[in-house]
């Protein structure tokens, strides 16, 4: 997959994401963290996380992160299902899931998210 992104330059988030993981910076192993893949057999096409919020730490506030799919597999509900899923498990552990994103606003707000021009966010979404 990284692969195939570096060849498209896009997807820098993404390295961020292999880095932190290497590093163990962040593993989505605390408490209520959690990072999904969506598959096309056995091939990864599609990523998003759920953890502890770094830039504030709180044990009622979560950070969705690092979602992306592939380009070729866009426009399908896959960055959709990801999210969804991630506000399900979100849902009884957290009570503040919040967000930075550049292009993906709509898609967050169609699930309750609502602008923020608070520091470190561009969304958030109250439970």
């Amino acid at each position: 997959m990284l692969a195939e992104v570096d060849a498209n330059g896009e997807g820098t988030f993404l390295f961020r994401l292999r880095d932190e993981w290497l590093s163990g910076a962040l593993r989505f192993e605390r408490d209520g963290e959690v990072l999904l893949g969506a598959f096309e057999g056995d091939a990864l096409i599609g990523v998003g996380g759920l953890s502890l919020d770094p830039l504030a730490p709180a044990p009622d506030l979560a950070r969705l992160r690092h979602l992306y799919v592939m380009k070729a597999h866009r426009g399908q509900g896959i960055g959709r299902r990801l999210v969804g899923r991630l506000l399900e498990l979100a849902r009884p552990r957290f009570a503040i899931v919040r967000l930075r994103t550049r292009a993906a606003g709509r898609l967050y707000e169609s699930f309750g998210f609502v602008p923020s021009a608070r520091e470190g966010e561009t969304h958030r979404l109250i439970f």
